[in-house]
């Protein structure tokens, strides 16, 4: 069918086809329309003001729009139903946060959260079971509890600890700048610890330890450990070790060592959300949910 412009019909667009001679103007239906401009709202940063002007509507009539939209993450679906599973959790505030699944660089479902809790991650995995998901591995975060919850929901499926996150704990244990030969060794291992296997990361490790054995053990006049600190962050590599190279056990799985994949997501829809500060926190997890759906 050959179709060509034929002229302006009440200020739009019409089309003439020549096989027929039939006259007519595409039409948009009203959700395309409130979509689009909910995209430029979000995605292309247009405040209400401005969208008000371009739509000829009032900035409340497109509010009370929007705020009647729903999100999902159905339009994400991966491309096989076995997948590499990631989760992480964001926070806005000590008690307001998201917690996302991710694969294959898909949002595949959020939860808005309180706590990062093991409930709220256990609710996640029912709703991916109920999709029909199924794990070649999971990529998680350091938080405690969680690994246990994977070896009694899936023991067969490999575990793999974000090494980012395992590096940020010893940070955190040891500070940027430690002020004692221990902290700084066990800073300056953590910097390898993408480029060693479990075998040369754990001899290098249990090296250090026995080295600085006598330090660690130091107390004060109180009989209390002198150096707490650095003795947590080497009891959080000793116990996460079994989990910190599951990837390199098992090169055919492509099993994601970090769970930076959620951390890139978070800060692309988080610097889109900054331009419209003052949102109501429903409205806020609206276009996060948006967003969302979208990476």
């Amino acid at each position: 069918m050959l179709v060509q412009k034929y002229g302006l019909k009440r200020g739009k667009q019409q089309y003439l086809c020549k096989g027929c001679g039939h006259q007519f103007v595409v039409r948009y239906s009203k959700k395309s329309h409130v979509l689009a401009a909910y995209k430029a709202y979000s995605e292309g940063k247009q405040t209400l003001s401005e969208l008000s002007e371009a739509h000829k509507k009032s900035s409340r009539t497109l509010q009370r729009t929007f705020d009647k939209l729903t999100f999902t993450a159905a339009e994400n679906e991966t491309n096989s139903l076995c997948i590499n599973l990631l989760l992480d959790a964001t926070f806005f505030s000590r008690r307001d946060g998201v917690l996302i699944f991710r694969a294959q660089k898909k949002n595949l479902h959020w939860r808005f959260i309180e706590t990062e809790s093991l409930t709220e991650i256990a609710l996640g995995l029912d709703m991916l079971d109920k999709m029909g998901y199924q794990f070649k591995s999971v990529t998680i975060d350091g938080r405690r509890g969680v690994i246990q919850l994977f070896l009694a929901r899936y023991p067969e499926v490999p575990i793999q600890l974000c090494q980012f996150h395992q590096t940020q704990i010893v940070r955190r244990y040891t500070t940027n700048r430690p002020k004692t030969p221990c902290g700084r060794a066990l800073k300056a291992l953590m910097t390898h610890i993408t480029e060693l296997d479990e075998e040369a990361f754990s001899t290098l490790f249990f090296k250090l330890q026995e080295e600085f054995s006598d330090f660690l053990k130091e107390r004060n006049e109180q009989d209390q450990f002198k150096h707490r600190q650095l003795r947590s962050a080497f009891r959080s590599i000793k116990s996460n070790l079994p989990y910190l190279f599951t990837y390199k056990k098992f090169p055919e799985l492509n099993i994601p060592n970090t769970t930076n994949s959620c951390d890139g997501s978070f800060a692309h829809w988080k610097q889109k959300i900054k331009i419209h500060r003052g949102l109501r926190k429903h409205r806020r997890n609206k276009m996060i949910g948006f967003l969302l759906s979208k990476t």
